[in-house]
């Protein structure tokens, strides 16, 4: 079973999130409301992949993804963004992620986020709904 940390400062995020992965099947092992908590819960947990907002408190998303490339600089993690974030999404992308997705979204997009990053498949293989 897929092991998955949901990241982002807001509750019903994760929540929406959760709710579109847990009846196909995914394990939520975790959730973090902030950059320094999802490194700390990413080195606990190990989670086959991560959802990572990029505007949250204490560290930001970037900051939080380079935390998780330390670690393991093979992980598996989708950017969640605004639209307005588009230096940051470049950013995202050179540190290698595996897709990101921009809110608002509907449930298809992030189960198929999941299940693109689930086979491995690069960034670009499936329609991301970038601006």
């Amino acid at each position: 079973m897929i092991s998955i940390l949901i990241v982002d400062d807001a509750l019903f995020m994760r929540k929406l999130i959760r709710d579109a992965l847990e009846p196909l099947g995914y394990r939520i092992c975790g959730e973090a409301a902030d950059g320094n908590e999802a490194i700390a819960r990413y080195r606990e947990l190990r989670p086959d992949i991560t959802t990572l907002d990029i505007v949250m408190p204490n560290a930001d998303g970037l900051a939080a993804l380079a935390g998780i490339r330390q670690i393991n600089p093979t992980a598996k993690v989708i950017m969640v963004t605004a639209v307005d974030q588009r230096e940051s999404m470049r950013r995202a992308v050179e540190l290698g992620i595996c897709d990101f997705i921009v809110k608002p979204f509907d449930a298809d997009r992030i189960i198929g986020a999941v299940e693109k990053a689930a086979q491995g498949l690069p960034l670009g293989a499936a329609e991301t709904g970038a601006v």
